[in-house]
């Protein structure tokens, strides 16, 4: 079927478009009366939102009130042109996808929309099916290239997913935060989730997404410590071309790329000070404005924040905002330490020596009385995350490694506290590694900053 020229809408009804199309927010602007409205009995029945624009004041001031997923855009309108006003909007950090409709369709017109920003064009007249066709294609490029960014993100982050579906184990406290999760996640509240490295908050943080109203959009996680602080802001709200030496492009900031799902901002407490106040601003105003911007654009996003810091001693110390502390502390959910978890250790040793087993093609390692006794006495500072690779290891070597088994077999019966048996399997593993504390964090699953702090309070 081919639809009807401009003038009539048609019948598409049976024709498919894309999956998006019916979540997206559409923002028309034409000044002509007939256009407009031949253009919202096309879109309006198969869109989520869809705004109308008769002048360019109208429609710059609709982008300030909301954000859209596509822009269609007349370029003859009275006063200035459509491309003209699309170049003031993209200096000034506007990342929408934009649709042109123009009856000239010669090269000179191609060049300029192309350099003004345009990313699809309808030349008139055209048919419903050309437009709800061009809308489809801004709507799939645009989620392609949001899924592009945060997967290579994610590829550069620190972060490490333990468990992907959910919190295993019958430990009282491990039921506590899944009850937590459970009753949070359905609501829009701000949570902050804390505990130690390796306790698994990016699973929980990917749980309240995954069981809330936004689990069909994008979840985004970022680690602010492993951000340098010079571009971290540029990476959260965006820049404009020229913004900075080496903007020579613009580039959307990590906000709008979670536009309607989740950010998950992890080691809170590793931001900068400066980017702390600017944070509360756009918590406060739900707006962002890229870096060298004179112009801040809404956003809809949920947030959630985790740290393994003490964040009210950094309040105390100067160090982190007391406004924006009080802010994100909405709902606090505290991930225990494996160490507090009791009879998980072999729960989560027994799953992850199945599921591991399975992904690398070797045969389980089984696990002796005296193995299951070390492991329950091990205080893992590492928590999850380094039972986990030991577990690897283990399956890898075909036994438990014997850094591990001299470890425990030398602490056992000896009446060592648990911070002696943590350093005598530290320094062993660091030693194992040939001095390496990038290759021995790795090992133990335990950041590099971790450690350094236990080294220099051991005089190592």
């Amino acid at each position: 079927m081919t639809g009807e020229k401009a003038g009539d809408p048609g019948d598409t009804t049976s024709a498919e478009f894309g999956p998006w199309l019916a979540q997206a927010s559409i923002l028309i602007v034409d000044d002509e009366p007939g256009m407009r409205n031949f253009l919202a009995r096309i879109l309006r029945p198969r869109c989520k939102r869809l705004e109308e624009a008769e002048t360019a004041q109208e429609a710059s001031r609709k982008l300030d009130e909301g954000h859209f997923d596509v822009v269609i855009l007349d370029n003859m309108m009275p006063g200035r042109s459509g491309l003209d006003w699309l170049r003031e909007q993209r200096s000034v950090g506007l990342f929408t996808d934009v649709i042109l409709m123009t009856a000239y369709a010669d090269l000179d017109t191609a060049i300029q929309a192309l350099r003004a920003g345009v990313v699809d064009f309808v030349l008139k007249p055209f048919r419903s099916n050309q437009l709800l066709n061009a809308v489809a294609r801004c709507l799939d490029r645009g989620r392609l290239q949001r899924e592009n960014v945060v997967l290579r993100h994610e590829l550069k982050s620190t972060s490490d997913r333990i468990l992907t579906d959910k919190f295993f184990g019958s430990s009282t406290s491990i039921r506590q935060v899944r009850d937590a999760i459970a009753r949070v996640a359905p609501l829009p509240t701000t949570v902050l989730l804390t505990g130690p490295s390796g306790t698994g908050k990016e699973v929980a943080a990917r749980s309240i997404h995954s069981l809330s109203p936004r689990a069909d959009k994008l979840f985004v996680p970022v680690n602010c410590g492993a951000i340098p602080a010079d571009v971290i802001e540029s990476e959260l709200f965006g820049h404009v071309k020229g913004a900075f030496t080496g903007a020579d492009t613009a580039r959307q900031g990590l906000f709008m790329h979670a536009q309607g799902g989740t950010l998950f901002l992890d080691e809170i407490g590793e931001l900068p000070l400066s980017l702390q106040s600017k944070l509360l601003r756009v918590l406060e105003d739900r707006k962002v404005r890229p870096v060298g911007s004179e112009r801040e654009f809404p956003v809809d996003v949920r947030l959630i924040f985790a740290t393994n810091a003490a964040l009210r001693a950094c309040v105390d110390a100067g160090t982190f905002r007391a406004d924006l502390y009080f802010r994100i502390n909405v709902m606090e959910i505290r991930l225990p330490p494996l160490q507090d978890r009791g009879g998980d250790v072999l729960e989560l040793a027994a799953l992850f020596m199945r599921q591991l087993s399975q992904q690398l093609g070797m045969p389980a390692v089984p696990m002796s009385e005296a193995v299951r006794a070390s492991l329950m006495r091990y205080g893992w500072p590492g928590n999850v995350r380094e039972l986990r690779n030991l577990i690897e290891r283990t399956l890898i070597l075909g036994h438990f490694p014997d850094d591990f088994e001299r470890t425990e077999a030398t602490s056992a019966g000896t009446g060592e506290s648990l911070a002696d048996i943590e350093r005598r399997h530290i320094l062993a593993v660091l030693s194992h590694a040939g001095g390496d504390r990038e290759e021995a964090a790795r090992r133990l699953g335990i950041s590099r900053k971790t450690i350094d702090r236990k080294c220099a309070s051991w005089g190592v």
